[in-house]
């Protein structure tokens, strides 16, 4: 009886704080004075961009760097700009699920199709985000290392800092000041300037989209990497239980939709910026250089003095801190939702323990992986962004059910063109993974 007492009482503290939130919302919207206008969208704005920007986690600093070292910028540049429009259009969805539903996407999951399925999608997600969790720790271990910070004393800052926000800022404040955090995202913009690269050879390059090597199986697993670190499982569940919490309504879609375009081109501006970095100074070296998180630290170094390194080094701990608070948050809302616990970050700690502690065991679980010795760390960094890109489908398949359930969305099911394109994307995937599997076990058909 006392457990149902306290899971009543969290459930009214929820509710009384989002209308809060939709009340001062409402209040901004009814003035039609510039200031409030203006005030009224930085309320808004927060879940897509945040969701982008974490998407340039520390693993995708280090598989763009990899990447350009491996395969210059013709490729992969326009595959960066093509993937940011997947990445809004996939995200897009997950706004208007969360905004009409005013659900999480596991809670959603598991209401509609059941346990089975709920149980299905839940273990996928946990593990690909322990496992994505580890390349932020890698990063932000590896790039305080350049500082002279041992692993062991990086590693549980990240860990103290991402549970002190977590636990004990309300929704708004968490999500303020993980945006302050991402800024330190476009640092890679200007350090890819300082590469000089050299426009003309990349124009010729993308013109060509010459491929060095040819289609290998080695190319396929880049490819994966690369759509990995661009849509992943966690970006579903995290930005639809950001608009829930956050407490936005169908009124807000369009500032939600306006919030995640301005997210997707943050991300693709800086993933390109890297990649573009790592051709020009990189391109062309063979051996540990293209494979090493710390060996690429040191090639940047050399070429560009110790500001480049040290700039390279806090981009990518800044890369591992935003996307390890948006994960364990994911982590921590998925279980909320999928076995009706206290589920937003509102919520204080002492009433809602049991939706704190997923997420964060989830990153000392990961944080613990990185300090074992000799782990091979560059090739775990790959192999998490190709699991995420196997991971992806299904996921996909889910929110596409419910994007088209009429019964749920009511007018605001996709329309035939979006349909079109989550289709065609989930084809891609299934397309990569299966030219993959063939390419390692028939590899000479590549």
């Amino acid at each position: 009886m006392a457990k149902t007492s306290i899971a009543a009482v969290s459930v009214a503290n929820e509710e009384e704080i989002r209308d809060q939130d939709r009340a001062r919302v409402a209040r901004l919207r009814a003035s039609n004075h510039w200031t409030k206008r203006l005030a009224l969208m930085l309320t808004l704005v927060g879940p897509g961009i945040l969701v982008m920007i974490a998407d340039n986690d520390a693993g995708g600093v280090v598989t763009y760097a990899q990447t350009g070292a491996m395969y210059g910028a013709g490729f992969f540049v326009p595959a960066i700009i093509l993937g940011g429009f997947i990445a809004f259009a996939v995200q897009e969805m997950t706004v208007r699920l969360g905004a009409v539903t005013h659900r999480g996407h596991a809670e959603m999951i598991w209401g509609r199709y059941g346990p089975f399925w709920g149980w299905f999608s839940l273990v996928d997600l946990v593990a690909a985000n322990v496992l994505t969790l580890i390349t932020e720790f890698i990063g932000i271990t590896v790039g305080m290392s350049v500082f002279g910070v041992a692993p062991v004393w990086s590693a549980a800052a990240a860990l103290a800092l991402d549970a002190s926000i977590l636990l004990f800022l309300r929704y708004y404040a968490w999500e303020r000041v993980s945006l302050w955090v991402a800024l330190g995202n476009l640092g890679f913009v200007p350090l890819a300037l300082m590469a000089h690269p050299r426009w003309t050879a990349v124009a010729t390059a993308i013109g060509h989209l010459a491929i060095p090597g040819g289609v290998q199986a080695a190319f396929l697993f880049v490819v994966l990497a690369n759509f990995g670190t661009t849509i992943a499982p966690w970006m579903l569940f995290f930005q639809q239980s950001c608009v829930v919490d956050k407490g936005l309504t169908v009124q807000d879609v369009r500032h939600g939709q306006w919030d995640t375009a301005i997210g997707s081109l943050f991300m693709v501006m800086v993933a390109v910026a890297i990649l573009l970095l790592s051709a020009t100074l990189m391109s062309g070296h063979s051996g540990p250089a293209n494979d090493r998180i710390s060996q690429i630290i040191a090639v940047v170094g050399r070429h560009l003095g110790t500001t480049g390194q040290d700039l390279f080094a806090l981009g990518l701990v800044e890369a591992g801190t935003i996307a390890t608070i948006a994960l364990t948050a994911s982590t921590s809302w998925a279980m909320g939702e999928a076995f009706g616990w206290p589920k937003s970050i509102n919520l204080p700690a002492k009433v809602a323990w049991r939706f704190y502690v997923p997420g964060l065991f989830g990153a000392v679980l990961a944080a613990a992986v990185v300090l074992i010795p000799h782990a091979p760390l560059g090739f775990l960094n790959l192999t998490v962004q190709v699991v995420a890109s196997i991971f992806m489908p299904a996921a996909l398949l889910f929110l596409l059910l419910l994007l088209n359930d009429r019964g749920i969305m009511g007018v605001h099911v996709n329309r035939p063109w979006q349909n079109i394109v989550a289709v065609s994307i989930i084809g891609i995937l299934v397309i990569l993974n299966g030219m993959y599997g063939v390419s390692v076990v028939v590899p000479k058909w590549f």
